[in-house]
């Protein structure tokens, strides 16, 4: 087993990740959670992985092209990059950083690609541990169908049983995560829509500043 891969010292600000299944609802309940903060006039800084850099735009739209460790080098190498040009400095501000996909995704995803997990936190190795890493979770069933309506965005959203092994994927993920002291959280999206999930979320990020604050003061 590798142990936990982040000895970084904390920066001032907050790190929310948000993975899930394609066809959960991540993005929609993101884009709210982060209207109701910027609303409340908290400093907020929304981003996604893969990025909106050369490296990211590679990533996100060559995954018919690039396949098992080529794609998994890839997605890591843009993680690191993303790291130390945006999320890090926005921490260093103090910003509430929110990441569409995070680690997590990349479990899962490098995993339907064969690729075992070990081989992942490698790769991902120095990465900064969020300060809440979200899971959102739903029944197979009813992703599936969520997804066939919107469309896949992916190879691995176009196949006929994605959301059954993503499910299965994420839920190995979680554990591996509570085994590196990740401070993760499930939601399941399987009937709630976006606001109540969004409103669950806030309420678990006013947790989080409650805790940091006790460890930070």
């Amino acid at each position: 087993m590798i142990g936990r891969v982040d000895d970084q010292p904390r920066l001032s600000g907050t790190l929310i990740t948000v993975d899930g299944p394609g066809g959960v609802g991540k993005s929609s309940a993101l884009t709210r959670v982060i209207a109701l903060l910027t609303a409340a006039g908290l400093p907020v800084h929304g981003t996604r992985q893969p990025s909106r850099a050369k490296l990211g735009e590679l990533a996100r739209h060559g995954t018919d092209t690039y396949r098992g460790m080529s794609l998994a080098c890839l997605c890591a190498a843009d993680r690191h990059h993303q790291l130390d040009t945006e999320i890090k400095p926005a921490l260093r501000e103090g910003r509430i950083v929110f990441c569409d996909r995070y680690v997590a995704s990349s479990l899962v995803l490098q995993g339907l690609d064969g690729i075992p997990s070990q081989i992942v936190w490698q790769l991902n190795h120095g990465v900064y541990r969020p300060d809440l890493s979200l899971i959102l979770t739903g029944d197979p069933a009813v992703i599936s169908a969520r997804l066939r309506a919107r469309g896949g965005h992916s190879r691995f959203e176009r196949a006929a049983d994605n959301s059954e092994r993503e499910s299965a994927l994420y839920a190995r993920a979680v554990a591996d995560l509570l085994d590196k002291e990740w401070p993760v959280q499930t939601l399941d999206c399987t009937v709630e829509g976006s606001d109540v999930i969004a409103a669950r979320i806030v309420a678990l990020i006013h947790r989080t500043f409650g805790e940091k604050s006790l460890i930070c003061p």
